[in-house]
């Protein structure tokens, strides 16, 4: 009988918790407070909160930025490191600042645990009631929350908060002492005005609740898919006769486990029968519902198992990769990360569209909402403590803070299932002991995500290799070399045969390669409207104005699309190598969106607000960028006769096994006809590389110049990718009795002086200008001003000195040889059209070109300071080009609107062209 009272008892219990909400009451402190700004830190006494403040209305969740508070911004638009440090904000105040309100306590709350919470704060808050100091509160990461249980008694009450967000911990930035004003060098994106900002006031939920002295706290949920457990920890009980009930139940309100425990606080529950996985396909979750006598306590979790298996990244014992984008608090209205799921959900949203299926958050963690919303979405998340800094463990002070705000993370987030990684910061440097010890730690705590010391770091070997405490190993580089294109990508000619096995292979734990990327792309004028927030874009309007000064703002758009065609041509090629490397779990670009901060870093293919620049639709990029990815093997991408093109044919399938697909390949022209075609059948795709699935080959044998481009998708399915090709002839005419070919100004003048046509082409060594490249800038040419700042080039695809040399209006692989083999000449005051003109980064904004066309008195010239003239057997793409330009001067179609003096074409030192003799002369 005993046994089937308890039976009876506990049925009701759950009906009960089922049909019921909990019994915690909340009061909603929004709304209107006062506000009292003390940057010189009067009040630090309590004599200040005693007393009603004659402060300012203020509406609460919300910001000084937002009210309009603080020093308003008296800067212009300027091309300087201080305006192209970042977006601007409108008013700006570092400091204290006081927060009152009146609020009422019902009597019915007399007797019961009261707490207020403030979701998320820069960086202190202390808070007082009527006057009286309670306690302080400091994290950059968590809710700080007050137990206001014995001074807040029935009747009206005065609520005041000190916020304080001046910069309490220094050491856990690195300084970026590029930019003048010490208020702009912090780096980490928890406490940065280069991304989100350094905001005053609280955002998110502000409220009081009211629940039963003795209420669970700290409910924990860790599932064991291995084991096929479930373990549940609390904390906040101490009647431990109290007998406690607890359900599971699905997000539709089907209950499927249900139990009683007493006098513990760990409970071990077999995996309910009806259970499903989390992951990102099916999102899986469940509450789990803790009943006190009359009070429940819930939590959402899902059931799902990071794991290293072996040097692999799994997720329920099955083989996962990230393709992932790092955030960086970017919300360039607010300043501030939303704190509403559904804010979140469409940021997410628009990272799947474009095959996305993981976020690191770089030297910060974000609120509830995002997790929620990435648990909703299937997405997987990778937190970090709220640091970079280059002396870890140099200030005991800020190790502790650290450390708490670690165990913050934990208990505050450590249910949501899309929460799987872990690292304590970005590019650290330091004491690595110290870092070891501390994942470690962490570790001890919770076995629910996998840790990593850094993300990367300088210092050697910290950085190339995996410490004893990582689970997983997000690097650049390793000790054998490049996991990333920045290192390859100008270096050697373009091949697509290799992957990343030979720097990676020997890495002993799951390795993600490091903010893949960065490439920069031309500021988007048609930005500048959309801010119309808290934040001013200085930056893109100094671009303007200097674009207008200098006669370029028409080719602005221009300048966006065909940078941003070349970067998205890069991020296609860096995503694939990842995918071949059957050692890689997966990568992080930096990034997808534009960073508006360290020095406008507009690497995006997205404009901060995670909206197309253009130059490629989320159709387009999850191409290459999926669940499943066909791939193939090439050596390079240009031909000529005589030649085969052969390609090695394999999947990256990350989704689930799929038995006896077919692969439908071709080859296909300009206009989309089929050259050749074929289909591969009954292939089997397990999870994971599936390689040598077949080897197509080609005979090259073209009569005329030809772009192709081959296509390879899974029948039947959504999965197809392509790669462009370019063929070329072998023999075709590179001279012309009608043109002077030669290398020698001297030369050139002569020629034109008699009014003949001149193809100009000096050795680009010897000739003055900025270096060629074939990667534009990396990150920004502000924060990394040493570098050959271009950003690819601009072309009329229709130009007549293109008909025999197939090319699109913005670079590809078939211009790799021709830009390393260049300089980009500047030519501000010229009266010469290019025909090849090469994008200038944003900070010099030079008129550039590589080919240009002009008069010269009666005479018709084309210079190119590209080398059309060396090796050309072995250079098939230059040979191509001269050919086409010749063909080209000979027309009728040659006829240069643009008139220069020789002597304004002085591109070269007097040393140099003095060091040209008849012996130097190329003359045909």
């Amino acid at each position: 009988m005993k046994s089937i009272s308890r039976i009876i008892a506990l049925l009701l219990v759950v009906i009960m918790a089922s049909c019921t909400s909990s019994s915690v009451e909340e009061i909603n402190l929004e709304g209107e407070w006062t506000v009292v700004l003390d940057s010189a830190n009067v009040g630090l006494s309590e004599e200040w909160a005693k007393n009603k403040l004659n402060g300012t209305p203020i509406q609460l969740p919300g910001t000084l930025d937002d009210a309009g508070l603080g020093t308003k911004n008296t800067r212009k638009p300027e091309m300087n490191n201080d305006i192209l440090c970042a977006l601007t904000r409108k008013h700006q105040y570092i400091g204290a600042a006081w927060y009152q309100k009146e609020i009422f306590i019902p009597g019915e709350w007399n007797g019961k645990q009261l707490t207020l919470e403030l979701e998320r704060v820069i960086w202190e808050s202390k808070l007082f009631v009527d006057g009286v100091l309670i306690g302080k509160n400091e994290s950059l990461i968590a809710p700080h929350r007050y137990d206001l249980s014995s001074v807040l008694t029935p009747g009206k009450h005065t609520l005041t908060i000190r916020i304080d967000n001046s910069n309490l911990y220094p050491f856990i930035n690195v300084k970026g002492n590029k930019y003048p004003d010490p208020v702009n060098q912090d780096m980490a994106h928890a406490y940065t005005n280069h991304t989100q900002i350094k905001w005053n006031g609280i955002i998110g939920d502000i409220k009081l609740t009211a629940n039963k002295t003795n209420k669970v706290e700290n409910l924990q949920v860790y599932s064991n898919v291995s084991e096929g457990t479930i373990k549940v920890t609390f904390e906040g009980i101490s009647n431990t006769d109290l007998e406690l009930n607890y359900q599971i139940s699905s997000t539709d309100g089907e209950v499927i486990a249900n139990g009683f425990s007493k006098g513990v606080n760990t409970i071990i529950i077999q995996k309910p029968h009806k259970m499903k996985l989390w992951d990102e396909f099916t999102p899986n979750l469940y509450n789990f519902n803790l009943i006190a006598g009359t009070d429940t306590t819930s939590v959402q979790f899902g059931y799902r198992e990071i794991q290293k298996n072996n040097k692999v990244l799994t997720l329920n014992n099955q083989r996962i990769f990230l393709r992932g984008n790092l955030e960086c608090a970017i919300f360039p209205l607010t300043g501030h990360p939303p704190m509403e799921k559904a804010e979140w959900a469409k940021l997410i949203a628009q990272a799947k569209a474009y095959g996305l299926n993981h976020l690191r958050f770089h030297s910060w963690c974000p609120p509830k909402a995002a997790f929620e919303a990435a648990d909703e979405a299937g997405f997987y998340c990778q937190v970090e403590l709220p640091h970079w800094s280059l002396m870890f463990g140099k200030d005991q002070k800020t190790t502790d803070f650290l450390v708490s705000e670690g165990n913050r993370i934990l208990n505050e987030y450590g249910n949501h299932p899309s929460f799987v990684l872990m690292a304590l910061g970005n590019e650290l440097e330091g004491d690595v002991d110290l870092l070891n010890s501390t994942v470690a730690k962490l570790k001890a705590k919770d076995n629910r995500h996998l840790y990593m010391t850094t993300c990367y770091s300088f210092q050697r070997p910290l950085g190339l290799v995996a410490q004893p405490q990582d689970d997983f190993f997000v690097t650049q580089k390793t000790d054998k070399g490049w996991v990333r294109g920045q290192g390859i990508f100008n270096a050697k000619p373009p091949h697509f045969n290799e992957d990343y096995s030979a720097t990676s292979e020997h890495v002993p734990v799951p390795i993600i390669s490091h903010e893949i990327g960065q490439y920069s792309v031309y500021p988007d004028m048609t930005e500048i409207e959309k801010y119309t927030g808290v934040l001013q874009p200085l930056n893109f309007m100094a671009i303007r104005n200097e674009l207008e000064k200098k006669g370029l703002m028409d080719l602005s758009d221009e300048f966006t699309y065909a940078s941003g065609k070349l970067a998205a041509m890069l991020y296609k090629e860096e995503i694939e190598r990842a995918l071949k490397t059957p050692a890689f779990d997966g990568f992080q670009l930096l990034q997808l969106q534009d960073f508006p901060g360290q020095g406008t870093a507009l690497v995006g293919l997205l404009n901060a607000f995670w909206e197309s620049k253009g130059a490629i639709s989320a159709e387009e990029f999850r191409e290459f960028n999926s669940e499943v990815v066909p791939l193939i093997r090439f050596e390079k991408a240009v031909y000529e006769n005589g030649e085969k093109f052969s390609a090695s044919l394999e999947i990256a399938n990350f989704y689930k096994e799929m038995k006896g697909q077919d692969l439908e390949w071709s080859f296909t022209n300009k206009v989309g006809e089929k050259v050749k075609a074929g289909v591969i059948k009954g292939v089997d795709l397990k999870i994971g590389n599936n390689i040598n699935l077949g080897n197509i080959e080609i005979d090259v044998n073209v009569e005329k110049a030809a772009e192709l481009t081959f296509n390879l998708a899974l029948k039947g399915t959504e999965y197809k990718n392509k790669w462009h090709v370019w063929f070329y002839p072998k023999k075709v005419k590179t001279s012309s009795d009608k043109v002077i070919i030669t290398n020698s100004y001297e030369k050139a003048k002569k020629e034109l002086s008699k009014g003949k046509t001149v193809l100009l082409n000096p050795d680009y060594k010897n000739i003055k200008g900025v270096n060629g490249r074939f990667v534009p800038v990396f990150w920004s040419p502000v924060h990394f001003p040493n570098q050959p700042s271009t950003m690819g080039l601009l072309m009329d695809e229709n130009h007549k000195a293109f008909n025999d040399f197939p090319t699109k209006g913005y670079t590809e692989w078939q211009w790799w040889d021709l830009c390393i083999q260049s300089k980009s000449l500047i030519v501000d005051s010229l009266d010469v059209t290019p025909i090849v003109r090469v994008i200038d980064n944003f900070v010099t904004n030079h008129h550039l070109t590589n080919v240009f066309e002009t008069k010269v008195g009666n005479g018709k010239l084309i210079f190119s300071s590209i080398d059309l003239m060396n090796e050309l057997e072995k250079r098939p793409v230059a040979r191509q080009l001269r050919s086409s330009l010749l063909k080209y001067m000979v027309s009728q179609d040659f006829n240069p609107s643009g008139s220069v003096n020789m002597e304004d074409l002085d591109f070269m030192d007097e040393k140099t062209k003095k060091q040209f003799k008849a012996s130097d002369i190329y003359d045909e």
